[in-house]
């Protein structure tokens, strides 16, 4: 049938979430850090989500989509309410690990700048120029044990939480990559959803600093493992 939807720009789109989250009828997922409406006969075409948005990434239209289906919604919001919180960042869980009875040698802390803050560090600084960056989610360096030695060694270090800080990182991160030598970016980030903002900021702070930079992403899984 044809009816009116919501479409949703990934060009735009900054990863933010909120729209999913004002999405009371669970139509929009966080996939590979962008919003998605992945369930069509969940939207209602009401636009609850096109206020969230920040970015003005989100518009109606009206093309051939399944009809809204509202047992699947209720049926979906009942499911939902049985969990500790719909928000995969949020949901609780115990993680049981052996325990380590080795002797260990203390660890030297690898950072080499301060602050380590996105809202706090200068858009220019001595320690920029000719710096590998390390951008990461503040839990990534809690998750993975071995964070020191593999991401800060040898890196400037710049953390945030897209999710708490509620801001959008990208216009500071791309002052940063404009205004210094910078060589390559490593950016870091949780499993969850709300942690693509950090990896959409990075990523659109580079292209908007107009410059060819090597990049990667690792994504670190919420029991410690690196994903990739």
């Amino acid at each position: 049938m044809i009816r009116k939807i919501i479409k949703i720009d990934e060009e735009k789109c900054n990863g933010c979430g909120l729209c999913a989250k004002a999405c009371h009828e669970g139509a929009i997922d966080m996939v590979d850090g962008k919003a998605k409406l992945t369930r069509e006969h969940y939207c209602d075409g009401l636009g609850d989500c096109l206020p969230a948005c920040p970015a003005n990434a989100i518009s109606f239209e009206e093309r051939e989509a399944p009809a809204y289906d509202e047992a699947a919604v209720m049926a979906s919001k009942k499911a939902k309410a049985q969990l500790p919180c719909g928000c995969p960042g949020t949901q609780s869980r115990a993680i049981k690990r052996e325990a380590d009875t080795t002797a260990h040698t203390p660890v030297s802390s690898c950072l080499s700048q301060w602050p380590v803050q996105i809202k706090l560090v200068p858009t220019s600084a001595p320690y920029f120029d000719g710096a590998d960056l390390l951008i990461a989610a503040d839990c990534t360096a809690y998750a993975y044990g071995d964070f020191h030695n593999e991401f800060i060694k040898g890196r400037i270090t710049l953390i945030g939480c897209p999710k708490l800080d509620s801001v959008d990182y990208t216009e500071k991160l791309t002052a940063i990559i404009r205004n210094n030598n910078i060589k390559s970016v490593t950016i870091v980030r949780m499993e969850v959803p709300c942690c693509g903002g950090i990896e959409n900021a990075a990523k659109n702070a580079i292209r908007a600093s107009g410059k060819f930079i090597p990049w990667q992403v690792v994504t670190i899984s919420t029991d410690g493992r690196k994903l990739r």
